[in-house]
């Protein structure tokens, strides 16, 4: 297949610098052999700056208590134990800067709780999930009992947070001491077990060819270097050599920490340039690409601007809210005063009274569908904006976002299910053809929702509405037992549409009216073939 012969772009090669990497290394061995002993004592190495420790699981907790080993001289990096936390406490270390002009240490003990801790977040995510589907095909839900299959598309997921860590880690501008427990396991050959053991490290398999060195702890005094990237020192490759008189400050030495560059080169591939070769944009951000919090720098207009613009969203006001206050942390928005309607308040405090007059506008509304006192006149929908608290007014003023309204049409009472001629009071009025037509839209709209409830959950229109329908084979269930019915079954269907990448459509579904007459319309992107109502 011809190509393209001619460079794209201008290069310049250089020679090598011939200097070494600030390390990663990998201490493994059984549980007490002196792994996070040897990381204590070689903190105090002259070839560090300052150590920083971040302890990883709860079931050794020696951080605090091996400060007092001699020769020991580390900073504890305290976590919430959560993954994103985790992350951040690791990017917080590679910000400190150099002491006397020395690189700092990274010790993370251990990356065996952290590979553990990811599988358990993928087997709760798998049981979930296997709990949604017993729902959704009406059969029994797993118990904790019962055993859950992990999905491969999960174990990458796994992966891929595991990929970010070790991306950080890459940054880092300074040697990395990574802890993690070894097993001893039967060894295979061609695929059967045999009598002899082996030992292999409990983490994620990948993680020896990502470092640059393993020592292997057998016990207290006994290292071995099973694996090393140096030219400081004579070892063949692949050989395993004993380490006499291991310390972490000899290993840094034979690595050539002394002569390192002051900052890791690497040479990160790109997975997603193909997709911006073509003008495409990845389905996913990639695992690096976490949420970075603006600096502060926000003035009261604008802030007050953005929450404006957030309760005008389309869909999802309330989400919009909670962005905007993820995006610049409270720490910042609680600096920034806005001068609004409601008074001098902080930008924090402005997105938290918004959200309170969303929620309750919300209740309002549901409260006056349940009650079937909906009013058509435009006065009606003037009264909603103003009531935000018993004997108070909605202020409006220069800088105050007033939340909108849905702009959605207001739901129609329901009437009471069809009687014969007989049974019919003869003292009451017959329903005006208006209140007929209503009544029949409504119940057009109620069935199309419905069935679109039924394709996404995999069902006949029949099957769905089975536990409602009446004696009479084909004829629609009552009004008011339809609108329960579509109603209890909402959740489910946006879990549904959420797992399958459809948040949009979620999101507005999730704010949709009781009944909401532009159902088609808001599904129209999935179903081309739905009965719009006019």
């Amino acid at each position: 297949m011809a190509g393209i012969t001619a460079p794209q772009r201008t290069r310049k090669s250089r020679t090598p610098t011939g200097k070494p990497n600030p390390p990663i290394i990998l201490l493994t061995g059984p549980e007490k052999t002196g792994k996070s002993y040897e990381a204590a004592r070689g903190s105090g190495s002259d070839l560090i700056g300052m150590t920083y420790w971040i302890e990883i699981g709860g079931t050794e907790g020696t951080a605090d208590y091996y400060g007092r080993v001699p020769g020991a001289a580390y900073e504890i990096v305290p976590h919430d134990g959560s993954y994103q936390d985790i992350l951040d406490a690791i990017r917080w270390v590679n910000h400190q800067p150099r002491v006397d002009g020395k690189p700092n240490m990274l010790v993370i003990d251990s990356m065996t709780s952290l590979w553990d801790m990811l599988s358990d977040e993928i087997a709760m995510y798998a049981r979930n999930r296997a709990i949604r589907k017993a729902q959704r095909n009406r059969s029994r839900v797993p118990t904790l009992d019962d055993p859950v299959v992990i999905d491969s598309d999960l174990w990458n997921r796994a992966k891929d947070r595991w990929g970010e860590v070790l991306w950080l880690l890459r940054r880092h501008q300074g040697p990395c001491l990574l802890l993690a427990r070894a097993e001893i396991v039967t060894a295979f050959e061609n695929d059967k077990p045999t009598r002899n053991t082996t030992r292999k490290v409990k983490a994620e398999k990948n993680l020896p060819a990502a470092v640059d060195a393993i020592v292997d702890l057998h016990a207290i005094g006994e290292a071995w270097l099973t694996g090393v990237r140096t030219l400081h020192m004579e070892i063949q490759p692949g050989e395993t050599q004993r380490f006499h008189d291991f310390t972490v400050d000899a290993l840094l030495r034979r690595l050539g920490l002394q002569d390192a560059a002051e900052t890791r080169s690497v040479s990160e591939l790109r997975p997603d340039a193909d997709l911006q070769e073509y003008g495409q944009q990845p389905q996913q951000p990639a695992p690096h690409q976490a949420p970075v919090r603006q600096a502060p720098g926000l003035t009261g207009e604008q802030a007050a601007k953005l929450i404006r613009d957030a309760l005008m969203h389309p869909t999802d006001p309330e989400a919009a809210l909670r962005e905007l206050r993820e995006e610049h942390g409270r720490r910042t928005l609680k600096a920034v005063k806005t001068d609004t309607g409601w008074g001098l308040m902080s930008a924090d405090d402005l997105i938290t009274k918004s959200l309170d007059h969303l929620k309750a506008k919300a209740e309002q509304a549901q409260a006056g569908m349940e009650g079937g006192e909906q009013k058509d006149s435009p006065s009606h929908a003037a009264k909603q904006n103003v009531p935000t608290e018993a004997g108070e007014t909605e202020p409006v003023g220069e800088g105050t976002p007033p939340p909108p309204d849905p702009a959605e049409e207001p739901p129609v009472p329901e009437r009471p299910e069809e009687v014969s001629e007989a049974e019919e009071p003869q003292d009451l009025p017959r329903p005006r053809p208006a209140q007929v037509n209503k009544a029949n839209k409504v119940m057009a709209v109620l069935l199309t929702e419905a069935e679109i409830q039924a394709r996404i959950l995999g069902m006949t229109m029949q099957d769905h509405l089975e536990p409602i329908s009446g004696p009479d084979e084909g004829a629609p269930p009552p009004m008011t037992k339809l609108r329960t019915h579509v109603i209890e079954h909402r959740p489910m269907v946006i879990g549904l549409l959420e797992e399958r990448g459809e948040r949009e459509i979620a999101n507005a579904y999730r704010l949709a009216g009781r009944p909401e007459l532009k159902i088609a319309e808001m599904f129209a992107p999935l179903y081309t073939d739905l009965a719009t109502v006019g």
